[in-house]
C-alpha cells in the first residue's frame, strides 16, 4: 500500500494518544507548529493535567520560536480512542511502556482510522513487529521514539517494523522534519534502537558505581557535566575520540586504547581488522574531508559557544566559565588608588572577534559589539571597585541610555581593543564614550556614548555613588578632562549639568 506523504501547509489535526510526559510534550511540539490537536487518555484528569503541561511549556517553545497560527488553546480532548482515531490525520501514540497496554491501544487506533492515517509508537524500547502484529492495516504503524522534553529536543528515532512500509518511513521522517525535528532512521530493527542502548550502557555502570559506593549520583553527573556531555553536544562519541587520536584519527585510537578497559563492566566485541575498518571508515565519512585540526577548531570553537550560553544560567561549566571570566577581568593592577596615575584613556578591553559573535555574513553583530563594550565598561567597573562583591553587596551601576556608531567591520577571529574615556561624573550619574579599534591596524571601527545610573539593588532605586567609587570616578574625570572630544558627542547625551561630585 502507498501512504500519501501529507502536505504540510495544510492544516491537520495532531492525535495524541497519552498525555503524560511524552504526550504532552508531542502537543506543545503539535502546538507550535500551528496545528490542531486532538488528545485522549484513560486518566480521569488528563485534560486538566494536559492543559497545565501545556501552559507551563509554552514559554519554553515560545523562546525556541512558534509557527505562525501557534496557539496553545488550539487542544481538544476526545471522548475516546475511537473517536480521536476516526478524526485525527497523524496519530502520535503514548501509552506506558508495556506491550500489552500498547498492542491493546494501537488495535483500538487502527481498528478506527482512515487506512492512510500514520500511527506512530513513542515507546522507546519495543519492536514494532511486535506492536503492529494483528493490527488493521499494520504498514503505516511505524516508531517514532522522542526524547525529553519532547518540545524542545530535536532527535526522533523512525523504527519500521517487518510489516511498515517504505512510504510510511518516508511519510514519518518528512512529517517530523516539518516539526523541525532531526529524524533518525534506524535502519535495522532492535530493542532499544540506538539511543537508548547508548544510554542504558551508561546508565548500567552509574548503577555499578553507585551500589558499589564508589562515587554518589551528583559526583557522577558532574564526570559528564564538565567533561564529555559538552563534548557529545557538538560531535557524539564516535568523531570525538576519532579527534582522541590526533592526526591517526581513529585507527590510532583503537589501536592506542587496545581491546577493552580493564575496568568495563561488560565486554565490547573483539577489535577486529574488520570492526576497525568500519569505524576508521566511517569516522572518516563524518569528517567529510575536513582534517583532525579543522575539526579540532570546529570542536573548541562549539565548546566555548556552548559553555558561554551557559554561563547566565549558572549552571555546569557556565558557572565556571563566569568566574573565569571574572578573575580575567579583575586584575589586581588595574584598581584605582590615589597614589596611581590614571590612564589616558583607559586600555583596558581587548580580544579578538568568536564565532558566537558573528551572523552568516560572517561580520560581528550588533550584539556583539555592545557585547565586547560592555566588557569594556566591566574594566572600568573593576578599576573603580566595582566587583563581585560590591555587587553582592547592592551596588552596581545600569546603562540607561546607549548611542552607537559603526565605522568598520570586523570578522571572525580578528582582534580589536577598545579604549574607555570618562566624560562626566556627578552624584548618581556616570557618562562614558567608547573607541573601538582593530587590534592590528588601528582603523576606528566603532564608538558607542552610554549614561549609566548607580542604583541600589536591595532597595530597587536609584543612589548616590559611595565615596570609593565617587572618588575614582571623580580622578579618571579630571585626567580625562583634556581629552580631544569626539565629534557628534552630547548629540544624543547632553553633557550639560555634569560637574564632579
Amino acid at each position: 500500500m502507498q501512504m500519501p506523504v501529507q502536505n504540510s501547509e495544510k492544516p491537520r489535526t495532531i492525535g495524541i494518544a497519552g498525555t503524560g510526559v511524552i504526550g504532552s510534550g508531542w502537543a506543545v511540539r503539535a502546538l507550535s507548529r500551528g496545528y490542531d490537536v486532538m488528545a485522549w487518555d484513560p486518566a480521569p484528569d488528563a485534560a486538566q493535567h494536559l492543559a497545565n503541561s501545556i501552559r507551563s511549556a509554552w514559554p519554553a517553545a515560545t523562546r525556541l520560536g512558534l509557527f505562525a497560527g501557534a496557539d496553545p488553546d488550539r487542544v481538544s480532548f476526545s471522548k475516546s480512542a475511537e473517536e480521536l482515531a476516526e478524526r485525527a490525520d497523524w496519530i502520535q501514540e503514548n501509552a506506558p511502556e508495556d506491550i500489552n497496554i500498547k498492542r491493546s491501544l494501537l488495535k483500538t487506533l487502527a481498528e478506527h482510522s482512515d487506512p492512510s492515517t500514520i500511527i506512530a509508537s513513542s515507546s522507546s524500547g519495543l519492536l514494532p513487529s511486535a506492536l503492529q502484529d494483528g493490527c488493521a492495516h499494520p504498514e503505516r504503524i511505524v516508531i517514532g521514539h522522542p526524547f525529553n522534553p519532547v518540545y524542545l529536543l530535536p532527535l526522533v528515532e523512525v523504527v519500521a517494523g517487518k510489516q511498515t512500509s517504505p512510504a510510511t518511513v518516508e511519510a514519518a521522517v518528512d512529517y517530523y522534519d516539518d516539526l523541525v525535528m532531526y529524524p533518525l532512521v534506524v535502519r535495522n530493527e532492535i530493542e532499544g534502537y540506538l539511543s537508548d542502548r547508548l544510554q542504558e550502557a551508561m546508565w548500567r555502570e552509574v548503577l555499578h558505581l553507585v551500589n558499589d559506593g564508589v562515587a554518589t549520583t551528583a559526583e557522577l553527573d558532574d564526570a559528564i557535566v564538565y567533561g564529555p556531555g559538552l563534548r557529545w553536544s557538538a560531535m557524539g562519541t564516535n568523531l570525538t575520540f576519532h579527534l582522541a587520536g590526533g592526526l591517526g584519527g581513529m585507527r590510532h585510537m583503537l589501536a592506542q586504547f587496545g581491546p577493552d578497559a580493564p575496568w568495563a563492566r561488560f565486554d565490547g566485541p573483539e577489535h577486529s581488522a574488520e570492526l576497525i575498518s568500519k569505524m576508521a571508515a566511517g569516522c572518516e565519512e563524518q569528517a567529510a574531508g575536513r582534517p583532525v585540526r579543522e575539526l579540532e577548531q570546529l570542536r573548541d570553537d562549539s565548546l566555548i559557544s556552548l559553555m558561554r550560553s551557559l554561563r547566565p544560567l549558572n549552571i555546569g561549566a557556565g558557572k565556571l566559565m563566569a568566574r573565569r571570566e571574572a578573575r580575567i577581568h579583575s586584575t589586581v593592577d588595574r584598581v584605582w588608588s590615589p597614589q596611581q596615575v590614571v590612564p589616558v584613556p583607559l586600555n583596558f578591553y581587548a580580544a579578538r572577534v568568536e564565532p558566537d559573535w558573528v551572523d552568516y555574513n560572517g561580520h560581528m553583530t550588533e550584539a556583539a559589539f555592545l557585547t565586547a563594550f560592555g566588557w569594556a565598561s566591566d574594566k572600568l567597573f573593576r578599576y573603580i571597585g566595582i566587583d563581585e562583591d560590591y555587587r553582592a553587596a547592592g551596588g552596581s551601576l545600569y546603562t540607561v541610555e546607549t548611542h552607537i556608531n559603526y565605522l568598520g567591520e570586523l570578522r571572525l577571529a580578528e582582534p580589536l581593543r577598545v579604549a574607555t574615556h570618562v566624560l562626566g561624573v556627578d552624584t548618581k550619574r556616570v557618562h562614558i564614550h567608547h573607541f573601538m579599534y582593530h587590534g592590528l591596524t588601528d582603523e576606528l571601527l566603532c564608538t558607542t556614548e552610554q549614561m549609566l545610573l548607580h542604583v541600589d539593588t536591595n532597595a530597587g532605586k536609584v543612589s548616590p555613588i559611595p565615596k570609593g567609587p565617587a572618588a575614582a570616578l571623580e580622578a579618571v574625570a579630571d585626567a580625562h578632562a583634556a581629552i580631544h572630544r569626539p565629534v557628534g558627542l552630547s548629540m544624543a547625551i547632553p553633557c550639560s549639568g555634569f560637574g564632579q561630585a
